[in-house]
C-alpha cells in the first residue's frame, strides 16, 4: 500500500502520464474478480496504458529452482519472482480482457488500454560473499544488501543496529530512531528466528551503513 501511494503520487505530478484510474476493482456477479492498479494516458503518444505495480524484497538462492526467476525468493520462502510473474501473466493482465472490465471502463468513459506494463520495484539481497557482477544490469541496479545465517553475525562494538518492522522497510534508514547495541540486537534477531521469521537488519557505523537479512532457513 505504501508503494502504491508513492507511485500514484508520482503519476499525479508526472509530465509524461495522466492518471485516469487507480486501484480499479472489477466485480463479478458473486465476487470481486480482481483489481487494475493504474490506467494512464501516455501524454507523448496519447495511448492508454494499464500498469501493474509490484514492490518486492527477494533473496537469491541458487538451490531454489532451475530458472533464474525461481531462485529469487521472499525472505521467508513464501513467494518467488517466478510466482509473481506468473500471476501477472495468467491473472492480472488477462483481467483487462473480461466483459466486466470492459463494462467498468465504459461506465467511467475510459478507453480500453492498448498495452499493459509491469512496474516491478525490487530490493534484492545476495549471499554475503556472492559477487554482483554475475547478474544482468537491471538486477545489479536493484541489489541493496546481503543475507546471512545467525551464526555468521559478527560482533562490532562500533556499530548500532535496527530491526525495522515490515511497514518500515521502505523508510529511509535515517528516519529510524530505535537503535541497539550488538547484544540487544542478537536477542531481537533470535526471537524472530524462533518463529521462522527472517528479520531485516540495518547496521550503521561512523562510516558505513549496511542492510541485510538474517535468515532462519
Amino acid at each position: 500500500m505504501q508503494a502504491e501511494a508513492c507511485f500514484e503520487a508520482y503519476l499525479k505530478q508526472s509530465k509524461h502520464f495522466a492518471l485516469l484510474a487507480a486501484n480499479l476493482q472489477i466485480h463479478g456477479v458473486m465476487e470481486t474478480l480482481g483489481e487494475l492498479d493504474y490506467i494512464v494516458r501516455d501524454l507523448k503518444t496519447e495511448k492508454i496504458v494499464h500498469i501493474e505495480l509490484a514492490c518486492k524484497f527477494y533473496l537469491y538462492d541458487e538451490k531454489a529452482g532451475l530458472s533464474e526467476e525461481e531462485k529469487w525468493i521472499g525472505p521467508n520462502r513464501k513467494d518467488r519472482l517466478f510466482d509473481k510473474l506468473e500471476k501477472v501473466k495468467l491473472k492480472q493482465f488477462p483481467l483487462l480482457q473480461t466483459n466486466e472490465t470492459i463494462q467498468k471502463l465504459a461506465e467511467l468513459t475510459i478507453q480500453k488500454p492498448s498495452s499493459q506494463q509491469l512496474c516491478l520495484k525490487a530490493f534484492l539481497f545476495l549471499p554475503k560473499k556472492m559477487s554482483v557482477e554475475i547478474f544482468p544490469k537491471t538486477f545489479k541496479e536493484c541489489i541493496v544488501g546481503y543475507y546471512i545465517k545467525n551464526n555468521d553475525l559478527e560482533e562490532d562494538e562500533t556499530a548500532l543496529y535496527a530491526v525495522p518492522t515490515k511497514k518500515e522497510w521502505l523508510f529511509p534508514i535515517n528516519s529510524l530512531t530505535d537503535w541497539h547495541n550488538f547484544s540487544e540486537i542478537k536477542e531481537l534477531i533470535e526471537a524472530q528466528l524462533k518463529i521462522n521469521k527472517s528479520p531485516l537488519i540495518y547496521k550503521k557505523t561512523p562510516h558505513t551503513v549496511e542492510r541485510f537479512f538474517v535468515v532462519w532457513w
